[in-house]
């Protein structure tokens, strides 16, 4: 005779709470990670440009602003950004940090370094 195969009852419910804590953990951590993501790409984006291939401050912050209003961004203005220029080429960075409250007193707190560097 064969014994039994399968998943008991407590083992599925501990399986769905912990799926449940990850889905949630996903949730609160995948958006500041995603604005990460979108704020390198427009940087790598008005670095690319030719109209602030000069290095010089203001057109680069008009540039950030605007994009920043339509892609959403949050995190960081105009003002957070670090501008270098050495020859030919424009490297925006900026750095900043993102605190997400998880469940009661406890936070996950990232540091974001996004640059137009490749």
């Amino acid at each position: 005779m064969r014994g039994q195969k399968g998943l008991t009852l407590t083992g599925f419910i501990i399986g769905i709470i912990v799926l449940a804590m990850l889905a949630l953990l996903g949730m609160k951590i995948g958006p500041p990670y995603l604005e990460y993501l979108t704020i390198k790409k427009q940087l790598q984006i008005i670095a690319n440009d030719p109209e602030v291939a000069t290095g010089q401050r203001r057109p680069i912050e008009v540039a950030f602003e605007r994009r920043a209003m339509i892609e959403d961004m949050k995190s960081i203005t105009s003002k957070d950004l670090q501008i270098n220029k050495q020859g030919d080429t424009v490297t925006i960075s900026a750095e900043y940090s993102v605190c997400v409250p998880l469940v009661a007193n406890i936070r996950a707190c990232m540091d974001f370094y996004p640059t137009s560097a490749k």
